[in-house]
């Protein structure tokens, strides 16, 4: 079997595990912490105070789509583990991947994937296992993956 990564996530946490075979345990290689992603409405909104104009142009007022905050800041985390996933796949730290994050970073996460990884995406599942020992979380993922028939 080729290497595979494991990426378990939530949207101020990650934790990114390998193994080698299936039937290998998994190891923990790196911990990302995003604390911008546990701070609460208000205290994003602090950093949105003021207006910035980048259009110089005398048209009409230009109306942009409303964004909360608190998906902006989703967006940022699952942008910096999609540069990570990328950089390990080019540089043949993995083959293919499996991917759990909590809902709705899930979302969020799938679409800053670049075609390269999303291609080596092998499984994915809504949950958010961040909090859990390694054992526990290899557990619950051999369950899904594998129910009892």
């Amino acid at each position: 079997m080729k290497k595979q990564w494991i990426l378990v996530a939530n949207g101020s946490l990650a934790r990114l595990f390998s193994r080698t075979d299936a039937s290998d345990p998994m190891v923990p290689l790196e911990t990302i912490d995003f604390p911008e992603g546990r701070l609460k409405g208000s205290e994003l909104e602090r950093d949105r105070q003021g207006h910035e104009s980048s259009d110089n142009s005398s048209a009409a007022t230009h109306f942009e789509p409303h964004t909360s905050t608190r998906k902006k800041v989703l967006h940022q985390f699952a942008r910096e583990l999609s540069e990570r996933l990328e950089e390990g796949l080019s540089t043949g730290e993995y083959d293919s991947l499996w991917l759990t994050a909590s809902s709705p970073f899930l979302g969020e996460l799938k679409a800053a994937l670049s075609p390269n990884v999303t291609a080596r995406l092998q499984w994915v599942h809504d949950a958010d296992f961040t909090g859990q020992d390694v054992a526990t979380i290899e557990s619950r993922l051999r369950e899904l993956r594998l129910p009892a028939g």
